[in-house]
């Protein structure tokens, strides 16, 4: 009621004043016939001012919105990658035949600029990841995957997500490969077959994973420079990460 009674008087109050402007300028000149002759040309231009002023002022609020937007999505990106996805990377490096090459290609450092990261992720989507499970600890994975399982379904359950299809599509790829460890009693000895489709099932997690983190560091480096400084050192697809800072 308050803010009823609050716009009525600020159209009251609004509609006073060009009633005193008017007067003012029929005393002062004394010409009403020119006063009806802007008032008319005013009305007529008012419409073509409405579209204008509506017209600008959406493209502020979507642009507002989409920033708020991708910021909220940027944040439920950044969780996954803490809670699992850089974590994930690591683990599943080592069952590539090529590792040498993909880690040389995606290598984040701090140096990169904008092109870096472009390049890198245009490789990551090129490249071709040779997935070799023999030796590869199936279990230790699935313990992982189904101790996130509720991380993934939240994930999952997020409207914020809906234009992210990249993003959604590696989270059910992941999912997917935790369903598939999951439906089997042993992962031990598995039968060739079996074990090529989970190569499969790991290969197509790896290369969703290593565009989108990509994406989540080229992020990370424009407005998080903190985070990303621990990113650089500590990530995966190098060597020697450690958290420690040297010269």
């Amino acid at each position: 009621m308050n803010r009823r009674l609050g716009l009525a008087a600020l159209i009251i109050g609004l509609l006073a004043a060009s009633a005193v402007a008017y007067l003012i300028e029929f005393l002062a000149f004394g010409d009403a016939r020119d006063i009806w002759f802007y008032t008319i040309l005013d009305f007529a231009f008012l419409p073509i001012q409405v579209i204008l002023v509506a017209i600008v002022i959406e493209g502020l609020l979507a642009r507002h919105e989409r920033r708020q937007l991708l910021r909220k999505m940027n944040m439920v990106i950044g969780t996954f990658f803490s809670e699992l996805g850089t974590r994930l990377l690591g683990d599943l490096t080592p069952t590539l035949a090529n590792r040498g090459d993909v880690m040389e290609a995606l290598a984040v450092r701090a140096d990169w600029k904008p092109a870096d990261f472009r390049r890198a992720e245009t490789r990551a989507a090129a490249l071709d990841y040779r997935v070799n499970l023999v030796g590869f600890d199936l279990e230790a994975l699935k313990r992982d995957l189904l101790g996130q399982r509720n991380l993934l379904v939240l994930l999952l359950a997020n409207p914020n997500l809906l234009e992210h299809e990249r993003f959604t599509d590696l989270l059910w790829a992941v999912s997917h490969l935790g369903e598939e460890l999951a439906a089997r009693p042993a992962l031990k000895d598995l039968p060739t077959v079996d074990r090529e489709h989970l190569e499969g099932d790991v290969r197509r997690v790896y290369s969703h994973l290593a565009v989108e983190w990509l994406r989540y560091a080229r992020h990370l480096q424009h407005s998080y420079p903190y985070i990303f400084s621990i990113l650089v050192r500590t990530h995966p697809l190098q060597p020697n990460p450690s958290a420690t800072v040297v010269k």
